[in-house]
């Protein structure tokens, strides 16, 4: 009785009603056979269900299926499409994450030069804790029509380069389709901005359309490095020589895994990959978490007045997100020792993520973008470096105001990886490690990407780096400012209670030009900065 009970268990009822179908269908066969064939398509329904069902049971993987056959597949169909559902039919126009609806329609419509402006008031809630925004002035300035652009280059640099205030962020090939980096280039080269290459090479892929182009090398020296993976100067020199390449960006780190190194598995090392790369074909293309040329601060100084060398005088900069503030004092300290400082840095947030990394990693590892920025903009202010070495930022830069905000805190020019993703129709599936991209963007399916049609796309990125110039331009005028250079931390607002509102100032305290040197005012500053060394980047023995 209690077998018989279980059989018959509601749960079961799909493989009973299937099972039961399938039956009924082989005796009206056997008894018809005249009328079999409009039969053959119910046997093939109910046969095909009944052997999942059966299956279901038996197997022994997942609990779910054992107990509801059949039914548990619904579960799994329905959570594959989940993030779908929500995005077209539950999404408000201020959710979703990690960017909203309405953040990403601005983007599409500034790279399809459509309407972008919203009616009826803003939906944000400007009362709740978090809200920030910009103060204007009551005397605005005529809108500057000449694109904002910035210097970047030491005394040590003898090829300086003029760049946009706002770039296309560090993304591979290899990660990113073929056409989707023809497609971002091109639009560099429409637009006379430039294209980080990420560190998966310079590939003919960054080549074919000509844009101006950052070439980023990580702890993998892909592109630039001996059959064993270390840094070769020939191989640079070799490459760094190509006038396409504006500047040299060495890659300590990164937003979306600081610390973690990547394998490409052999299987996905294509004769094509091997040859960008400088890899064997057919073996595990490993980039380590941390670089072999270098150990120390003083060596990092001279790993970048090498590459200048090797470079013929390109600025050459490192990236990071910031971990130990410390950490980067030692790197300051070392600037100071060696008199060599690189000739940018980028600072990195947390935020950042066009690359897969594990959860732990992506919530909880490294400083968020703002912080980092503020940290390393000071430190260079308190040793006195800060107008020789420029700063660039990355992290979830999308709009005119996210960059007008970090320029306030201390960049001198923003990249956007995401946005730049938005422009060539990106659609946030969050597919991007599964090789499955539905618009061909972040795929190295060629049936994939062939649906990113490139010619219509470089349109797109140069419309969206105009577009959002453009509104920088307006909003700098807006605040009685003619370069957005002169964007103070005393522009900016934060709302942190419903009665309580503070400025940027006190959020993002300011050093003086020298304290470091002179004695910082903050104690744990001063600890820090007496604790950092040139020699090491972990702190000297307490």
């Amino acid at each position: 009785m209690r077998l018989l009970r279980l059989i018959f268990a509601p749960r079961h009822i799909a493989l009973l009603l299937s099972m039961a179908f399938f039956v009924w269908v082989l005796f009206s066969m056997a008894l018809h056979h005249e009328r079999s064939h409009l039969l053959a398509l119910p046997l093939v329904i109910f046969g095909g269900l009944t052997t999942v069902g059966v299956g279901d049971v038996l197997q022994k993987r997942h609990s779910v299926l054992r107990n509801y056959p059949i039914l548990a597949h619904l579960r799994f169909i329905i959570e594959e499409i989940r993030p779908e559902i929500r995005q077209y039919l539950f999404e408000s126009e201020t959710d979703g994450a990690p960017f909203s609806r309405d953040r990403r329609a601005v983007v599409y419509q500034r790279a399809k030069m459509q309407l972008d402006k919203r009616p009826f008031g803003t939906q944000l809630a400007v009362y709740a804790d978090g809200f920030e925004w910009m103060l204007h002035s009551l005397n605005p300035k005529p809108v500057a029509t000449a694109p904002f652009r910035i210097d970047i280059g030491g005394p040590h640099c003898k090829q300086p380069y003029s760049a946009s205030v706002l770039n296309i962020s560090a993304m591979s090939f290899g990660s990113l389709s073929a056409n989707a980096i023809r497609a971002l280039n091109g639009g560099a080269k429409l637009g006379n901005f430039a294209h980080d290459t990420g560190e998966g090479g310079f590939s003919p892929y960054h080549a074919e359309k000509g844009g101006d182009v950052i070439w980023e090398i990580g702890s993998g020296y892909f592109g630039c490095r001996t059959p064993e993976g270390v840094f070769s100067p020939e191989h640079f020199a070799a490459t760094a020589q190509n006038p396409q390449i504006k500047m040299v960006e060495i890659k300590l780190s990164q937003g979306a895994k600081p610390g973690h190194g990547g394998v490409l598995p052999a299987a996905k090392v294509t004769p094509e990959i091997s040859a960008i790369r400088g890899v064997p074909v057919g073996r595990d293309c490993v980039s380590p978490p941390g670089h072999s040329a270098f150990s120390t601060p003083l060596e990092l100084m001279a790993f970048i007045q090498k590459l200048r060398e090797l470079s013929s005088g390109k600025p050459v900069g490192v990236k990071f997100c910031l971990g130990q503030p410390i950490e980067f004092l030692g790197v300051c300290k070392a600037m100071l020792e060696s008199g060599t400082a690189p000739d940018f840095i980028v600072v990195d947030g947390k935020e950042g993520g066009t690359g897969a990394a594990p959860l732990e990693f992506m919530d909880h590892l490294g400083m968020p973008m703002r912080d980092g920025l503020s940290f390393v903009h000071n430190a260079l202010v308190g040793i006195g470096l800060r107008r020789q070495v420029k700063i660039g930022c990355a992290g979830k830069i999308l709009t005119a105001f996210d960059m007008a905000r970090a320029m306030a805190i201390g960049a001198d020019w923003c990249n956007s990886a995401r946005g730049f993703m938005f422009s060539i129709g990106c659609i946030q599936s969050l597919s991007c490690h599964t090789d499955a991209c539905p618009t061909g963007v972040a795929t190295q399916d060629p049936w994939r990407g062939r649906a990113l049609h490139v010619p219509d796309k470089v349109e797109r990125v140069a419309n969206f780096h105009r577009a959002t110039l453009h509104v920088l331009a307006e909003l700098t005028a807006a605040a009685g400012l003619e370069h957005p250079e002169e964007f103070t931390l005393d522009h900016f607002r934060r709302r942190i209670l419903e009665s309580r509102v503070v400025s940027f100032a006190d959020l993002y305290p300011a050093l003086e030009e020298g304290e470091l040197l002179s004695g910082a005012r903050d104690p744990r500053l001063a600890a820090m900065w007496e604790q950092a060394s040139a020699e090491r980047f972990s702190p000297r023995p307490a």
